[in-house]
């Protein structure tokens, strides 16, 4: 009864404002101050933007042969990205002796291959956290881009108390905006409904197989990172970034977040993890529940 009362006050704490009032104190060390004029930013958004276009086009070309109800509708983009595929094939000599063939990686190794790395969701090494996020290949220097925090995006004026009951997956911005990134109940079901809503023809707008065990994106585990400890320290922080309007269409598909409502224009709200420090294979991923701006 104790552990499992335990557990929902670890879970619940870093929402409740006088327990934050009261540790902002004493544990200084673990907080990440940032300067007004940086408005949060570890990476610039010119090298979000850039990192999430590598991995997605890699994602795109390795499943280039369940992509042709797309290209059908973009043969400009079409002719670009079987020029990227060819390059590719030529420069990894894979299938040398049947060209015409593709071999399709898992998206972890799809990962891998371009960005250096690649995590996955595992048993926390922490005794009160269930799962948590690791890095389970590879190596991931300071200043990267290493995960991303899916979820419905909802603006202040929208509903979400009844998805918020009992969920310990709501993240919440600087401005305000909440992103709901738990996988289960509720909060799936209103991210499916939003995404489908969305949806273009064979465009997809979103990303929806985070809510599954077969991950399509393999950075969006982001809500699974646990909070550090005096023994765990922080190696990631969040980061807030706004999806521009030029982000390519086809390439929507693997973001995993969706606008609860269309009501007002704003560009899409996506939150990533960036590391502040080197990360080797086998670490567990931490981060802070709570920042605090200067």
């Amino acid at each position: 009864m104790l552990r499992a009362l335990r557990r929902r006050w670890d879970a619940y704490k870093y929402r409740f404002v006088p327990w934050l009032a009261l540790n902002l104190r004493r544990k200084r060390r673990t907080l990440r101050y940032v300067p007004e004029s940086s408005q949060d930013k570890i990476i610039s958004d010119e090298d979000v933007f850039e990192t999430l276009l590598k991995i997605f086009k890699a994602l795109f070309i390795n499943d280039f042969s369940r992509q042709a109800h797309i290209l059908a509708l973009l043969p400009e983009i079409r002719c670009k990205y079987i020029e990227l595929l060819t390059v590719e094939q030529k420069q990894s000599k894979v299938n040398s002796c049947n060209h015409q063939s593709q071999h399709v990686f898992s998206p972890e190794e799809v990962l891998f291959n371009t960005l250096g790395f690649s995590i996955t969701r595992d048993r926390s090494s922490l005794m009160s956290a269930g799962t948590g996020v690791f890095v389970t290949k590879g190596f991931v220097p300071k200043g990267t881009l290493v995960s991303m925090y899916p979820g419905t995006v909802y603006r202040k004026h929208e509903p979400i108390f009844f998805q918020s009951l009992g969920n310990p997956f709501i993240f919440r911005c600087i401005d305000g905006i909440l992103i709901d990134g738990n996988d289960k109940g509720l909060s799936r079901s209103v991210y499916r409904s939003c995404s489908r809503r969305d949806q273009l023809g064979p465009f997809q707008m979103s990303d929806e197989s985070w809510l599954t065990s077969a991950l399509q994106n393999p950075l969006a585990v982001g809500q699974y990172v646990n909070n550090c400890s005096h023994e765990k320290a922080a190696n990631v922080c969040y980061q807030e970034f706004d999806v521009p309007g030029y982000f390519p269409v086809e390439l929507k598909q693997y973001l995993p977040n969706i606008v609860y409502s269309h009501e007002i224009e704003s560009h899409l709200r996506c939150v990533v993890l960036v590391t502040l420090r080197d990360i080797k294979q086998g670490e567990e991923l931490f981060s802070n529940y709570y920042t605090v701006v200067n």
